[in-house]
């Protein structure tokens, strides 16, 4: 069983309801089971995070990190999340919205090659 933090789970129902654009056109990518039949799900509660994508047959998590994620406090705020679903057992990839945007194959088969 993950680790659930109940408080959050209005925030990520927002979240799914007002994703951003590099996140529904990646979501497009893979929901309904697109990528080798793996199940993905959008703004999943795990512990005190949301994460973006959440693929829980590969143990993989998919953040889209936007310019905010490259300001420093939000460096170290990312390096401590990834520490902590890393020792969940969790990949984490990470990608910008431009890599999303320029290079959508690219991620996808990134992300294929990870499940």
């Amino acid at each position: 069983m993950l680790p659930y933090n109940k408080n959050l789970k209005k925030h990520a129902r927002e979240l799914r309801k007002n994703m951003t654009d590099a996140e529904r056109f990646l979501w497009s990518k893979l929901r309904r089971k697109q990528l080798k039949e793996y199940q993905f799900y959008r703004q999943k509660n795990i512990g005190d995070y949301i994460v973006d994508f959440y693929c829980p047959a590969a143990k993989l998590v998919v953040e889209i990190d936007g310019g905010q994620h490259y300001a420093e406090e939000n460096i170290v705020k990312d390096e401590a999340r990834d520490k902590f679903l890393s020792g969940l057992g969790f990949r984490v990839l990470r990608f910008s919205n431009s890599d999303v945007f320029k290079n959508i194959e690219g991620v996808v088969t990134d992300i294929y090659n990870h499940l």
